[in-house]
């Protein structure tokens, strides 16, 4: 059975007030004096963001305990500090983001500029093993056209700098304002997609393969394929939810290879039209159907993922937890549904934030 890592990135806020807190290197400081955190979180490109990471899984039942856990620490070195942690993947208060002091970090602010001030944006990132770079590869080519549906469940980020955006994942539009962000075209073998990112690194546009931050790419640390795609989850089940649906396309991906079923041939234009629409629309419209490139809506689109990875799932056990719970999220909503349920009723993004908060640790 593959194991599955995730990692989150949140957003560190006022707890009465819901406005970003530039703290996390007091909250970095806090948490490396406690032996069992020393691993878990990171420090990440803006001050009001903090990271962790689980440690690799086989069952997920034992990931979502993690999950819960890490947000649950977070909270608590955050709380020492005057703080506290939002499952947001952008702030709906405004925000003056504040750049780590960091040579990496300082290079990307002169490099990209007013790019890199904006990038005040939390997302997931979930690693699932693979057996060889030729494997990975072979899953990057055939997950591509499925990525867009993880990025409408977990759509998360509908306001930006206190006023909503028209968007369900407003954070993956400007996500895409790095030069190497976004989809891929098919690369065939790992010796074409180790060329390609030596060719970008040759360029001088980034500084290293760190910063290729393409939508799924093999992992530089460790032997997993890597799926960037989705907004920070609201609430952690959700997180759970597309870390499940990740290992099952990447194990359904990886036996389509073996079995010599070639990938499905989109172009990156057409797959950047579908992760626009998934942006804009989540769970509440029309996606586009990861087979076609036609609309549907979005619920069909969600079920035809889980009839794609069903055998996946179902040889892991977890195929009848990702089907409830997918119906449970498209009938209470995604967390772009839930932030702004809770405008309407409150009428102030203060408390949208403050509301997240409890959502957070739920």
């Amino acid at each position: 059975m593959r194991t599955v890592g995730v990692e989150e990135e949140l957003l560190l806020v006022d707890p009465e007030t819901g406005e970003p807190r530039a703290l996390s290197a007091a909250v970095l400081a806090h948490a490396a004096r406690d032996d069992a955190d020393q691993d878990v979180f990171e420090k990440e490109l803006h001050e009001q963001m903090l990271e962790f990471a689980t440690h690799p899984q086989s069952s997920m039942e034992s990931l979502r305990a993690e999950i819960v856990r890490c947000r649950k620490e977070a909270a608590r070195h955050a709380g020492e500090i005057g703080c506290t942690v939002a499952a947001l993947a952008t702030s709906p208060l405004p925000v003056s983001p504040a750049v780590s002091v960091n040579q990496r970090y300082q290079w990307m602010a002169e490099q990209y500029g007013i790019a890199t001030r904006e990038q005040l944006v939390m997302g997931c990132h979930v690693h699932v093993a693979v057996e060889s770079d030729e494997e990975g590869v072979a899953v990057v080519d055939r997950v591509r056209p499925w990525l867009q549906v993880l990025l409408a469940l977990s759509a998360n980020s509908p306001f930006w700098q206190g006023h909503d955006s028209g968007y369900s994942s407003y954070r993956s539009r400007v996500w895409q304002r790095w030069p190497s962000a976004g989809p891929t075209e098919i690369f065939g073998s790992a010796e074409r997609y180790h060329r390609l990112i030596a060719d970008m690194v040759a360029t001088g546009s980034i500084l290293d393969d760190g910063m290729v931050y393409f939508d799924a790419r093999l992992s530089r640390q460790y032997p997993t394929v890597e799926v960037r795609v989705s907004d920070v989850c609201l609430h952690s089940g959700t997180a759970v939810l597309v870390a499940t649906l990740v290992r099952g396309l990447v194990e359904t991906a990886a036996r389509e290879w073996r079995a010599g079923r070639e990938p499905l041939d989109h172009s990156v234009s057409l797959l950047r039209l579908a992760h626009w629409q998934a942006a804009r629309s989540g769970l509440t419209g029309e996606l586009l159907h990861p087979a076609t490139m036609r609309r549907m809506p979005a619920e069909a689109i969600v079920r035809a993922l889980l009839d794609h990875v069903s055998q996946a799932l179902a040889d892991t056990g977890d195929l009848q937890r990702a089907r409830a719970a997918c119906e449970e999220l498209l009938r209470q909503g995604n967390g772009a549904q839930v932030q702004r349920a809770l405008m309407e009723r409150t009428g102030s993004l203060r408390d949208v934030v403050t509301e997240c908060v409890r959502h957070t640790q739920a």
